[in-house]
């Protein structure tokens, strides 16, 4: 199995930045937990604050691999083109979130990408990727 995590703008800066929300621990020390735990999944991160990229990455892997988590960040609430860029690939997408969106400011309670996702999961701290990867294991094996 062949699975992306992609993160969004300024999650480069987990474990600096609003601890409180986001706690202390940066993504690429937690991937590497990921990465241990799910040792027989070929897992491959990939981060950017830019939207173009993140939509060239999904094109790029989106017809290839088993499965793709999603933390857009920012854009999750403002990127139709992320959108479009889902709706157009073969690879099922979760969409994650390490806090409850829908606990935060109002303009943060809709999501734009979740409705072409196979399933979003949010508010689990970090441990919401994880749910996302057992999600895409288990719905990759239902079809």
């Amino acid at each position: 199995m062949k699975m992306l995590l992609i993160n969004g703008p300024n999650l480069n800066l987990l474990g600096i930045r609003e601890q409180s929300i986001y706690g202390n621990t940066s993504f690429e020390s937690y991937f590497k937990t990921l990465q241990q735990k799910y040792s027989n999944i070929d897992m491959v991160y990939y981060q950017s604050n830019i939207e173009g990229e993140l939509i060239n990455k999904l094109h790029e892997t989106g017809f290839s691999y088993d499965g793709i988590i999603i933390n857009a960040g920012a854009y999750t609430h403002t990127s139709i083109a992320i959108r479009d860029a889902i709706s157009g690939i073969k690879t099922p997408v979760v969409e994650v979130h390490i806090s409850n969106i829908l606990t935060r400011e109002l303009f943060r309670h809709e999501s734009l990408i979740g409705p072409v996702c196979v399933g979003s999961i949010m508010g689990f701290g970090l441990d919401s990727y994880r749910l996302g990867i057992e999600a895409l294991i288990e719905f990759t094996k239902s079809k």
